[in-house]
């Protein structure tokens, strides 16, 4: 699974999550993906930096981008306005419950190479160095070229906060 932060022509920012990167690519070019707010088709990923655990060895926290930048929203929105929400069952709790788990295990069992991340996957996708479990940063467009040579890498699971 893989989240993207999202953004339509008129501003509006919402997230959703997809199988794949090319389940999200398949759905937006047949205009599956729309906004909440406006229901607008021609929607854009958000630049959206990875947010990770806090600690002495790993570093500081990242924030989103796209939730630091999104727009405030009128006190009382217009009917129009309204975006879906969603209760969260017994089972969602659950997949989170797992999600939260395989995130704490992959960053428990492997190295933090911060921004070098790019960097040290080509050099084990080209057999410079021995391959080894490893977590970082990457832009977007470092994402899209480590997928372009064929580079396998997964996004960390990000969850909401668990008093949302």
């Amino acid at each position: 699974m893989i989240r993207y932060a999202l953004v339509c022509p008129k501003g509006h920012f919402f997230e959703s999550w997809f199988q794949s990167s090319a389940a999200y690519d398949k759905q937006a070019k047949r205009g599956l993906v729309t906004c909440p707010v406006c229901g607008d088709s021609k929607v854009e990923k958000a630049i959206m930096a990875p947010s990770l655990s806090a600690t002495k060895k790993r570093g500081a926290a990242h924030v989103p981008v796209a939730a630091t930048e999104a727009p405030a929203t009128p006190a009382v929105p217009a009917a129009e306005d309204k975006a879906p929400v969603a209760m969260i069952s017994p089972q969602e709790r659950e997949v989170r419950a797992k999600l939260k788990e395989l995130r704490e295990h992959l960053t428990k069992n492997a190295d933090y190479v911060g921004t070098k991340f790019p960097e040290e996957a080509r050099k084990m996708h080209y057999g410079e160095i021995d391959h080894r479990s490893i977590y970082g940063e990457a832009s977007p467009q470092e994402a899209k070229e480590l997928h372009d040579e064929g580079i396998e890498f997964h996004p960390l699971p990000i969850l909401p906060d668990e008093r949302n």
